[in-house]
């Protein structure tokens, strides 16, 4: 549950500062929620925030295109700071093929609104 709301305040936080994306932060506060209480759950698929960034999402696994950008965009910003901040080349490596794991499902299984 504790998990849940940190989450749930960092999502929230995400709406505001770009750095942060609020989307996975949100996901994050559904799962965890729906495995404290049916009743913590319930308020939160409820919420405005849930039906505005998450309902397309968890039900018909799509997002609209402006999400879906943003999520990528900050994402990439992320991991090319942290692409640029290890020295290991095998982490170098890994951060690559996540990017490109990232961009394949995104493409071909994420639908678009």
């Amino acid at each position: 549950m504790l998990l849940g709301f940190a989450f749930l305040i960092l999502g929230i936080v995400g709406i505001v500062l770009p750095i942060l994306p609020t989307t996975p932060f949100l996901l994050l506060t559904g799962y965890f929620l729906a495995k404290s209480s049916e009743r913590l759950n319930n308020w939160f698929i409820n919420t405005k925030l849930y039906v505005k960034y998450l309902k397309d999402f968890a039900e018909e696994k799509s997002m609209k295109r402006n999400q879906k950008w943003i999520l990528l965009i900050t994402v990439d910003v992320m991991m090319v700071i942290s692409f640029f901040s290890v020295s290991l080349l095998f982490l170098k490596i890994l951060i690559v093929v996540v990017e490109i794991f990232k961009y394949y499902y995104f493409t071909f299984h994420i639908k678009t609104i």
